[in-house]
């Protein structure tokens, strides 16, 4: 477990992730304040700084997050990076655990982090004078939650069985044991339950609103709907750990796909800045129930964490080319996805970067490229100007760690297609129309219309969801012989053979200072 000190660190909110009514100057000052519990928490504005304090840690993917681990680890991409790069890459895409025991302490480390604060807050809300707007302390009690829910689910998801953690932890429970699944799992359960039944119906997709990039109850609605898809599917669960039934689930998602305002942007290639320039929606569109908000305020301070820095680990590597600018070149698209997408459906050409087929000339021998395929993301790749200088650089950034494209968590595509799944069986019609909505959108007409099904589903999940951290997770979900169907990889050179290794149970090893830290209380996960 990682010893968080008795402290909060306040952090200055980003531009871009706006968490209600606050001053200007609040806005504009970045730097960090250290402030001690036992004297803060009195009045609602210190209330407000701890919970932007919380959703500061969602801005912490990079190097050895889950996006990146997880897309590796799934069919659809390889390791990637340079041929001299660190062999952590190839181990997560090759599900090995030699090179760096702690290889996944990022994925582990962050979100206790988040937790911890959002314990932080929660524990301190009876302390504060909420004088004449007691609602506040309800509003920012289920974002807290929900948040803390989040973070739970990210180490779940990674590493099966956690510490599940309801409270700030003292010195004599640092060594505190894993818990079940159906113990972490109630607590998010719970956690989301209370944010989509006390939050507002108000939809913060508009930039310019002062709530812009905050939990709604449509977010929480989805997000029960996604932890009890994975909960029910991996565990052979009949709800989500007694505090979901599969009834109260189809009536959350039901819910925020009917009632929440949001909806497909009409053009899918307009959702991402590299696939549609002229044309590109804006990172405010109806489409986005929830994401992660970043922007390029910290020009190159690496202090700080407002901009986005899993996208240079993702673009082509070895200087810009054509409209995409420069980056590490990670996570090298498998040829199997590219080739998955059907003729006509124009999600292909707006997620994958095909160099021959653009007729960009990338060299991977010059470049040094490791497991060059001849595709690379699309999908949050960083561009460049007409001169071909980063866009980033341009406005006075960092590119390695000041790029500014939001991260969607939940899209509106995601709720339908998690509504058609929740509603298989019960109600066929909703979710083959929530099904076509999807397909309908990515062809540009109604004739590649397919009968709904769990296969159908989880095969568009894939094509709609590619390269957005998702796909390995839908398939340990459908059990090991699945996931390994779909990732053994082998025929293109040795360099590209993958053997997915069901012993794992689908999870990543825990890094191994914990386990030594845990004074015997932790022990790896089976496989590793």
């Amino acid at each position: 477990m990682i010893l968080m000190k008795k402290y909060i660190r306040i952090v200055a909110i980003s531009s871009l992730l706006v968490l209600g009514a606050c001053s200007s100057d609040f806005l504009e000052n970045e730097p960090y304040t250290e402030k001690v519990t036992e004297n803060f928490y009195k009045t609602p504005s210190e209330a407000y700084e701890g919970l932007v304090a919380i959703y500061d840690m969602l801005q912490r993917d990079e190097y050895g997050c889950p996006l990146l681990i997880s897309e590796q680890a799934s069919d659809d991409c390889f390791g990637g990076y340079g041929n001299s790069d660190a062999q952590n890459d190839l181990e997560w895409d090759r599900f090995m655990y030699v090179a760096d025991k702690d290889m996944n302490r990022n994925a582990w480390k962050t979100p206790y982090q988040g937790i911890y604060r959002a314990n932080v807050l929660l524990a301190n809300l009876d302390k504060v004078d909420w004088g004449t707007d007691p609602s506040l302390k309800t509003k920012y009690e289920a974002e807290a939650r929900f948040l803390r829910a989040h973070f739970h689910f990210q180490l779940a998801k990674m590493f099966g069985d956690i510490v599940a953690l309801d409270k700030p932890i003292t010195p004599s429970e640092i060594y505190s044991p894993r818990v079940a699944p159906e113990v972490t799992y109630a607590l998010i359960a719970n956690d989301l339950k209370f944010a989509a039944d006390n939050l507002g119906k108000d939809n913060y997709s508009t930039p310019g609103n002062p709530n812009y990039g905050r939990i709604t109850k449509w977010a929480a609605e989805a997000y029960i709907a996604r932890t009890f898809l994975f909960y029910t599917d991996y565990y052979k669960k009949a709800d989500l750990a007694g505090v979901v039934t599969k009834p109260q689930a189809v009536t959350y998602i039901n819910d925020a796909v009917n009632n929440s305002g949001h909806a497909l942007v009409p053009n899918f290639a307009n959702l991402w800045l590299a696939a549609s320039l002229e044309n590109f929606a804006g990172e405010g569109n109806t489409e986005i129930v929830w994401a992660v908000r970043y922007n390029g305020s910290g020009k190159g301070d690496w202090g700080l964490h407002e901009g986005n820095r899993f996208q240079v680990l993702i673009a082509p590597r070895g200087g810009s080319i054509g409209r995409y600018a420069t980056g590490w070149g990670g996570a090298t698209v498998n040829p199997k996805l590219y080739a998955a997408y059907g003729l006509g459906d124009t999600r292909r050409d707006a997620t994958i970067i095909n160099f021959a087929g653009e007729g960009l000339n990338f060299d991977p021998q010059a470049r040094d490229q490791r497991q060059y395929t001849g595709y690379a993301w699309k999908k949050y790749c960083p561009i460049t100007d007409a001169a071909g200088k980063a866009i980033v650089e341009i406005n006075g950034g960092n590119f390695q760690i000041d790029n500014y494209q939001d991260f969607a968590v939940f899209r509106f595509s995601d709720l339908l297609l998690m509504a058609a799944e929740l509603n298989l069986g019960t109600n066929n019609g909703f979710a083959q129309t929530c099904l076509d909505k999807v397909r309908d959108r990515a062809y540009q007409n109604a004739n590649n219309r397919v009968a709904v099904s769990k296969t159908a589903i989880m095969d568009e999940r894939r094509l709609e969801f590619a390269l957005e951290g998702q796909r390995y997770f839908d398939l340990i979900r459908q059990g090991m012989p699945v996931a390994k169907a779909a990732i053994d990889n082998s025929g293109a050179g040795t360099q590209f053979n993958v053997t997915f290794r069901p012993e794992t149970l689908g999870w990543f090893p825990l890094p191994q200072s914990q386990i030594v830290l845990s004074n015997g209380t932790m022990s790896q996960n089976p496989g590793w």
